[in-house]
């Protein structure tokens, strides 16, 4: 039996579209309020009060001008990056990112994404380190978008069981940079499900809505770029193995 066929089969605890779409509304129209501001982040990070129409969220806000330069990302792209994270999210069907949209608010424009309480009995280390399909679905989804920054602390478990995944800024380099703590399943076969959503976003990238997408957010040469490691993982049917030339595990690892 081949691993992908031992695994558990995977239940629909993720929120439906019809719920992100009255958040994504929400997020993108609403009136934003900051509320107080997330110290332990690198980057300014706001949590914030978003209202419209009676209804009312919690969501995190982080303006572009309180963004830290890095000297391998573009100044001022951070928040596109995770917006664009977002939209490959969705073209996989999984979920894996919140709500979250480009907009403008009270410290300029910025990302502002949906705020998800977790599960607080939930070990994340030992989620971190489980075979757990949905955290599965995450290790490909970051092969994908070549997440430098995949720590335990980024995954947020739900009392439903879904496993969403947050801090996408430094993401989609045009060169390999996965860095993750996910490496458990690292040469293992992609399990059908994952090759079956990779084939419908190689098609989306080349000529579907989300390489137009894409290409509104980043530059062309990364848009490329995660096309090729798409193709590159369906050409070799496998789990990507830690890069020889960049560290393997992001640090702290929580």
């Amino acid at each position: 039996m081949s691993a992908s066929e031992s695994e558990p089969a995977l239940m629909p605890t993720h929120p439906s579209p019809i719920q992100d779409e009255r958040a994504l509304k929400l997020l993108r129209d609403g009136h934003l309020e900051v509320a107080g501001r997330l110290i332990e982040a690198t980057n300014m990070t706001l949590y914030c009060s978003v209202s419209l129409n009676g209804s009312t969220a919690a969501c995190v806000y982080k303006p572009v001008r309180g963004e830290r330069p890095l000297w391998d990302f573009p100044d001022g792209t951070l928040a596109a990056r995770e917006v664009a994270a977002f939209e490959v999210s969705q073209a996989t069907g999984w979920q894996i990112v919140p709500p979250t949209v480009y907009r403008d608010g009270p410290f300029g424009p910025g990302m502002c994404q949906l705020w998800i309480d977790t599960e607080r009995e939930v070990d994340l280390m030992r989620l971190v380190r489980s075979r757990n399909p949905l955290v599965r679905r995450m290790a490909v989804f970051d092969a994908v978008i070549n997440n430098a920054d995949r720590k335990g602390g980024h995954l947020l478990p739900l009392p439903t069981g879904h496993v969403y995944g947050v801090d996408h800024g430094v993401c989609f380099a045009a060169e390999d940079k996965l860095r993750t703590v996910l490496w458990q399943w690292r040469g293992k076969p992609l399990a059908r499900e994952a090759v079956g959503v990779l084939a419908k976003l190689d098609r989306e990238l080349e000529s579907g809505a989300l390489g137009r997408r894409l290409r509104e957010l980043l530059t062309l040469a990364e848009v490329e770029a995660t096309w090729k490691r798409v193709r590159r993982l369906l050409d070799t049917g496998v789990h990507p193995y830690p890069s020889e030339d960049w560290p393997a595990i992001p640090w702290p690892p929580v």
